[in-house]
């Protein structure tokens, strides 16, 4: 006899309601957040981060926990009691001094632990460094369950790819690592992944190897985005256009396409620090991975300074210039605000004295503020600035009229290097 699915997905945010509305499709899911506001919102087929289109979240949503396939989302720990499958899907940031915090991990094992029975399978997602599962995991599972790993229950590690905003490559469409606690655990889930995931799976042979594979993922994408940054900052002492520049070598077939920038988000400006605490911790100490974090950290207050000379060579007056900056989410086309370095561009030009006003169509002003302690506006202001920076990319900045906001001195930065119109600088 089959064994019958009800999966639980702990975490509802950007990984886990895409995740869980896929397997709704099929599964029997009971979605799982600490966030009251957040699961009436998803109750009322509304997902706030964008990720789920709301007609097709509500195509899936049920009322009640059931056997039958569809999605409920609770705050309630009883109604995940019956499910065999725990998934869990919680953030897992740095702290001040960029030391990994897992206390959304241990807390959310915590919570699985309480509720977890003989047979059941609990696969994480969330990204770690390698032997995180099995080292800070598995123990809170063992100690909250009274239940003995590989014996009474199994673990997996299936990293997460999910790329925010991103509505081509989604959940389904990108090919999923898994793995398990034993061979035959990692064939289990790796058919429960492929029974949904069109793009297929690869079953690494450890959970360790999986954790792994997540972690250079994004560190290699964080070291080749900080080497353009570095060019980026060369090339303007040489008076050379960067992108044009890169433009030129990419016609190379093996040239890889990365623009500098800012470098924030729960991922690439993240994983590198949980890569190189654990090599710390064997005694290695990562120089690549480290510089390249130490140099894409910076750009906020280059990018900053950048346009304090623009205002110098333009004979601008600094204390109490007004300054309009254009974005604030992490990405374009994206209401992401975690871990953003545009931050960084505004906590710099403050510190010079500038007045600073920003706007994003897409952030949500509470979100933001409750974050960052930083006001926020969802419409244009109707005033003229001494500078404009253009710190991402949305679609409706890419054609705007930057007249009715300038004056006769006023200057414009291109932190993206997107814009049609005549800008004094960019990277």
């Amino acid at each position: 006899m089959e064994k019958e699915i009800k999966i639980a997905i702990i975490g509802l945010g950007y990984v886990g309601l895409p995740l869980a509305r896929l397997f709704a499709t099929k599964y029997s899911v009971i979605g799982f957040d600490i966030n009251k506001k957040r699961v009436e919102e998803l109750k009322k087929g509304i997902d706030t981060t964008l990720e789920i289109e709301n007609e097709m979240l509500q195509k899936v949503l049920v009322k009640a926990t059931s056997t039958v396939k569809g999605l409920y989302c609770t705050t309630n720990i009883q109604d995940i009691e019956q499910c065999n499958y725990y998934i869990i899907t919680v953030p897992t940031p740095v702290d001040s001094n960029n030391k990994p915090d897992l206390t959304p991990l241990v807390k959310s094992s915590e919570t699985v632990g309480s509720v977890l029975k003989k047979n059941d399978v609990v696969i994480y997602e969330s990204t770690v460094y390698p032997g995180a599962t099995e080292e800070v995991c598995i123990p809170i599972l063992e100690k909250k369950s009274a239940l003995m790993f590989n014996t009474d229950f199994f673990a997996g590690y299936s990293p997460e790819r999910i790329n925010p905003g991103d509505k081509k490559h989604t959940v389904e469409k990108i090919l999923k690592v898994t793995s398990g606690s034993t061979p035959e655990i990692g064939e289990e889930i790796n058919q429960l992944y492929a029974s949904v995931i069109t793009a297929g799976t690869h079953l690494a042979p450890s959970i360790k190897v999986a954790e792994a594979a997540k972690v250079i993922e994004n560190s290699q994408r964080d070291i080749n985005i900080a080497f353009v940054n570095e060019l980026a900052k060369i090339f303007n002492l040489l008076n050379i256009d960067t992108n044009a520049v890169l433009e030129a070598a990419g016609t190379k077939w093996n040239f890889l396409p990365f623009k500098p920038g800012l470098v924030g988000g729960h991922c690439i400006g993240v994983d590198p620090y949980y890569l190189a605490q654990k090599a710390q911790e064997v005694g290695y100490h990562p120089e690549i991975i480290l510089a390249g974090r130490r140099m894409n950290d910076s750009m906020g207050h280059y990018v900053a300074s950048e346009v304090i000379k623009l205002f110098v060579k333009n004979d601008i007056k600094i204390k109490a210039a007004k300054i309009l900056v254009l974005g604030i989410t992490f990405k374009e086309n994206c209401p992401d605000v975690r871990n953003t370095k545009v931050v960084d561009v505004i906590k710099n030009l403050e510190d010079f004295g500038i007045e600073v006003t920003v706007f994003d169509p897409w952030a949500n002003p509470d979100e933001v503020f409750k974050e960052y302690g930083i006001k926020t506006l969802n419409t244009m202001p109707k005033a003229t600035f001494d500078g404009v920076v253009l710190a991402v990319a949305h679609q409706e900045f890419l054609h705007l009229d930057f007249s009715n906001y300038l004056n006769k001195k006023s200057v414009v930065y291109d932190v993206k290097g997107v814009l049609k119109c005549q800008v004094d600088g960019k990277l």
